[in-house]
């Protein structure tokens, strides 16, 4: 057999060696054929019998099974996709109009429901057409009469711990199952850093790759796989030097992973004692688990959109202020940064029939709430009803203009007084702050910083919004990078704008999480990183190792160069 390898992209560092065990995949087993009359009727209740045949399977796993975290969350996510009245109404209707088997009808549904998550242009929420193919591919698994097909005997009478699963794409349910059992690893043809894959790896703290393409196809039952999730890298049937290598570095790995539990309770802060504070980002409350075993001292983004997404109508005041309070309740006094609602074109979006042609510099975040203000109002009351319970601090995404600043103030205000007139307490301090992330709030940043309580910059969006560069966009992937001098300027003005008028400026993109540049932030001026939960020990350790006095002037000196190749350079340098 002879060796190769794939790269992809890492979403879940650490190193592991085993098995391959291949993951089949429904989609492709679907087939098409022309029902007569007589027999729609049939076919409609074969496919309602299917939907509550899987309904049934994930109310079971959600019964019997601990989840974990994010994984429980996408668990209620698949079950009210199953629920969606008018996800299951247009696969009857095309069993009925089409005269089709049932199978290629939900198919066809799938496609229109794809069509529209691949206009949107926000990674994220692009990321969540998965949820969707995940469902629908246990459906036609029900409708095929193999529901647990991906349960594969293989995985579940294998007494060899390390196995490594590959297939097109991995739902939550599979993985809480998978969990069961051994498996040391995942790599998937799909997914990118923000796919429910990559979330999944990160919540189970194994080394996975995403996005490779082919492996499905290129790597055969039972072959010998290394994963490198720090890389990248997948090495099929690798040699016997190789293997020795990895085994190698796969002890160290591990032994490195141990070391970092002994510093979870020691104090953050530099060698010449300056404190940092590391944050965790959340996705829902069924993550707190990951926050209180990451050692993270608060919350620094909790994305609200898991509320209002894969379902008819959004949540209504209370469903959020349960989520908020609960949140607030299980970090006692700790802080929890509550970001509102960042979508574009979603569901929300068609369901008030808002059309847009670019989301991604079109009506999405801020924009679309100031256009709905009853969505704006009923989070804000919901927000400030939550506050009364713990330490909530309200963040506002993607801030371009005063303008849109102030308005958010006034609907604020305004939400204030209605509670004030229900005599319903809250916190009347509340903190409000503004994500930067577009080039001209980064460039206004003083005037944001003296408007705002606080600053959090969203270098994903900023690094792809200076570069103009769509990063899930494989023809021009290549040129996002967050190391292009002008990326560097917007941040280092902007931590330094909240330096002058003393507001406190985080980071909670991917950045923050990358060990490899919390030098380059500490040495800007950062104090304050929020990321995932399982980054936050590794960046913890480097800021231990961190001497601000030696590291401020070599950062001054990256902040004066023009040329990329020069910065990476330098960069480098700054973690030996």
């Amino acid at each position: 057999m002879s060796s190769f390898s794939l790269h992809g992209v890492a979403v879940s560092q650490g190193i592991t060696i085993g098995k391959a065990h291949l993951i089949s995949n429904a989609l492709l087993e679907v087939a098409h054929y022309q029902l007569p009359k007589k027999r729609i009727a049939a076919e409609v209740k074969r496919f309602t019998e299917a939907i509550d045949t899987v309904k049934q399977d994930l109310e079971t796993i959600r019964q019997e099974l601990p989840l974990l975290g994010d994984l429980g969350a996408f668990i209620n996510t698949h079950l009210a996709i199953l629920s969606d009245k008018s996800f299951l109404d247009g696969a009857k209707k095309m069993i009925r109009q089409e005269q089709c088997n049932a199978e290629w009808a939900i198919k066809l549904q799938l496609d229109n429901i794809i069509e529209q998550f691949d206009a949107f242009t926000d990674e994220y929420l692009r990321e969540r057409k998965q949820d969707i193919i995940q469902v629908v591919e246990r459906v036609i698994k029900a409708l095929l009469g193999h529901p647990n097909a991906q349960l594969s005997d293989g995985v579940k009478k294998s007494n060899d711990k390390d196995i490594i699963l590959v297939a097109h794409d991995i739902s939550p349910a599979d993985a809480i199952q998978f969990k069961k059992n051994q498996f040391s690893g995942f790599i998937t043809d799909v997914g990118g850093v923000t796919s429910h894959t990559a979330i999944l790896a990160r919540s189970l703290n194994i080394p996975s790759i995403v996005a490779l393409k082919k492996a499905r196809d290129l790597i055969s039952e039972g072959e010998i796989i290394i994963v490198d999730g720090s890389q990248g890298v997948v090495i099929v049937n690798p040699s016997k030097e190789i293997l020795q290598q990895y085994t190698l570095r796969q002890r160290q790995w591990e032994l490195e992973q141990q070391k970092l539990l002994l510093i979870k309770s020691t104090v953050s802060k530099t060698i010449d004692g300056t404190p940092i504070a590391l944050f965790a980002n959340i996705e829902s409350p069924e993550g707190m688990d990951a926050i209180h075993a990451s050692g993270a001292t608060g919350i620094g983004l909790f994305r609200t959109e898991f509320l209002f997404m894969n379902r008819v109508e959004p949540p209504d005041e209370e469903e959020q202020f349960v989520a908020y309070k609960t949140v607030a309740q299980a970090m006692k006094k700790a802080p929890v940064i509550i970001r509102t609602l960042d979508l574009g074109a979603d569901k929300q979006v068609n369901l008030h029939n808002i059309e847009t042609s670019n989301t991604a510099l079109g009506l999405r975040a801020v924009r679309l709430c100031l256009t709905e203000p009853h969505i704006f109002h009923t989070q804000f009351r919901a927000l400030l009803r939550a506050s009364h319970y713990g330490n909530i601090k309200i963040l506002i995404p993607m801030l371009t203009s005063l303008a849109e600043l102030r308005q958010t103030k006034l609907l604020l205000a305004h939400a204030k007084q209605s509670l004030e007139k229900e005599n319903i307490p809250f916190n009347n301090n509340i903190e409000l702050g503004g994500m930067i992330e577009v080039p001209a709030a980064a460039i206004n940043a003083n005037a944001f910083a003296r408007e705002l309580d606080f600053l959090s910059i969203g270098t994903n969006d900023l690094t792809q919004y200076t570069l103009a560069v769509d990063r899930t966009d494989s023809t021009v992937a290549h040129l996002y990078n967050s190391l292009h001098p002008s990326v560097l300027h917007l941040i280092a003005h902007t931590i330094m704008a909240g330096a002058k008028f003393d507001k406190t400026v985080s980071v909670c993109g991917e950045m923050a999480g990358d060990m490899q540049l919390t030098k380059l932030l500490l040495g800007m001026g950062l104090r304050q990183f929020s990321m995932h939960p399982s980054q936050v020990l590794s960046v913890k350790q480097k800021i231990l190792q961190s001497n601000l006095n030696k590291i401020t002037k070599a950062v001054n000196r990256i902040l004066k160069m023009e040329d990329v190749a020069k910065t990476e350079l330098h960069v480098n340098k700054l973690n030996h």
